[in-house]
């Protein structure tokens, strides 16, 4: 009889990690249902209050081509593409995109809408003008 007790191999059964898992799983779940609740809201809310885009007009299409040339360059920025590389290219393409549009908007175009214009430009051009003879800062 001893042999047969020496031979037999006890099962130990720790039911703590059960009840641990099972606890753990149905706050996984809880966790989950209100992610999926609180994204429902957020759609809801959404769809019930769509984002009001302001008017299309001259001075938002040279505010924009304007806003995105600056990006280019670097000179604003947000916290999400601190590390983007600046564009010299595309800032040049924006910039000259204003000089086609005051070139062709010549006369047909309000006098506080040509202001902006040339302001746009004239800052464009010089901070272009500084930012590309600048010297780089070479790393290590």
């Amino acid at each position: 009889m001893a042999e047969k007790k020496k031979d037999e191999k006890k099962i130990i059964i720790d039911e703590d990690w059960k009840a641990e898992a099972q606890k753990e799983k149905e706050e996984l779940a809880k966790e989950a249902d209100l992610e999926k609740k609180e994204k429902e809201a957020a759609e809801k809310q959404a769809a019930e209050h769509p984002q009001q885009l302001p008017d299309a007009d001259f001075s938002g299409l040279v505010s924009m081509l304007t806003t995105q040339a600056f990006f280019a360059m670097g000179v604003i920025r947000t916290e999400a593409d601190q590390d983007t590389p600046t564009d010299f290219a595309m800032a040049k393409y924006n910039i000259d995109m204003l000089g086609v549009i005051e070139e062709k908007t010549k006369g047909n175009i309000s006098d506080e809408e040509a202001k902006l214009l040339q302001s746009a430009l004239h800052q464009l051009r010089m901070v272009f003008v500084k930012v590309t003879s600048e010297p780089t800062v070479q790393e290590d």
